[in-house]
């Protein structure tokens, strides 16, 4: 194999998304024992239910009899039924019963992927095993998600964009002045600055130079074993009511390589009355206004061509978005190259 074709590899494996990865699917409640709910991760279909005991499985949306998605299809006694010809599958991917032939040689048969799955704030993730790392890692979530000191919503969205340019987005906190300059909170600060890259423990922060507390002025990426995720700051105007500053986690799930999922943790820090008192005004007067700031940035990637990033000319506020492009690049090297050791020793 040439250098090109390798080259070629790895850029595909980037926009088809990373493997070894726990990816956000749904949020808990869409996730039902009454009927499958299909998702799209990393251009495969997958179906999940909850079996009679809450347990989540996740599979192949693919019947093995002809094909049909078994997403269209029903619940029967904690495993999945195809609508098509009543074939059932179990949560392991196995055959347990072809109503239509008794004793049917398919019975009994693994035909199908198993995915594993798990459960945290409000949100269902799904492993996506690797070459490197066939066995889920820990998922490791934002500190806010695991702390009685913050409250907040889950949000998520699909996008007709490749999720890398929802990474990009998040690591460009130069866009917030211009793209969201007559939003609610988001409307002040200085349209010139310089930006600057920090490395973290876990990753990199890059921010304004010369303001701060004014906009979205700065992100931080996470980068862990087995996920990737940002969090960023919004101030908050007193008229805000209670709590501080407003804090956004993001992840993004790679549907395809033209669609993505984005989820979003709108966070605040504040508790007791004032946690009850945030919640309702939130839900009132407030959440409107932050779908409205969402639909921007969907409609400004959506406009963007699929190709862009071969024509683009970054310059010094875009020390974000080749950070995070460079991280993409390196794990997606790593895992082209066990996967091409592996079918060499095959």
């Amino acid at each position: 194999m040439t250098d090109i074709d390798k080259k070629s590899l790895i850029e595909a494996r980037v926009n088809e998304g990373l493997r070894g990865q726990w990816y956000p699917v749904a949020k808990s409640v869409e996730i039902k024992a009454t009927r499958p709910y299909g998702a799209m991760v990393l251009g495969e279909k997958l179906v999940l239910w909850r079996d009679g005991k809450g347990k989540i499985n996740c599979i192949e949306d693919f019947c093995p009899h002809r094909g049909a998605p078994l997403s269209y299809g029903e619940i029967h006694e904690g495993n999945i039924g195809c609508r098509y010809h009543g074939v059932i599958v179990d949560g392991e991917g196995v055959v347990v019963r072809v109503p239509a032939m008794p004793d049917c040689a398919l019975e009994g048969r693994k035909a199908l992927t198993a995915y594993q799955v798990t459960e945290a704030a409000d949100c269902v993730f799904v492993y996506v095993p690797s070459v490197l790392q066939p066995e889920a890692p820990e998922l490791v979530l934002p500190k806010e998600l695991n702390s009685d000191d913050w409250t907040g919503f889950l949000c998520t969205s699909v996008w007709g964009a490749n999720y890398r340019y929802a990474l990009d987005n998040l690591a460009d906190p130069m866009h917030g002045c211009y793209l969201h300059a007559e939003s609610f909170t988001l409307a002040y600060g200085s349209k010139q600055d310089l930006m600057k890259l920090d490395k973290t423990e876990a990753g990199f922060r890059i921010e304004r130079v010369g303001q701060s507390g004014e906009n979205f002025d700065w992100s931080e990426f996470e980068v862990h074993p087995g996920n990737m995720f940002c969090f960023l700051d919004i101030p908050y105007p007193p008229a805000a009511g209670p709590g501080g500053v407003f804090r956004i986690l993001g992840f993004a799930l790679p549907m395809d390589t033209r669609r993505c999922k984005v989820f979003f943790w709108r966070m605040r820090q504040v508790t007791g009355l004032a946690r009850e008192s945030f919640r309702f005004l939130y839900r009132a007067r407030m959440e409107a206004t932050h779908w409205a700031v969402l639909e921007q940035d969907r409609v400004m990637l959506e406009g963007m061509p699929d190709d862009a990033r071969r024509r683009e000319m970054l310059y010094q506020h875009d020390l974000g978005v080749s950070r995070i492009r460079q991280i993409l690049t390196r794990a997606a090297k790593s895992q082209i190259e066990a996967e091409l050791s592996q079918a060499a020793a095959e």
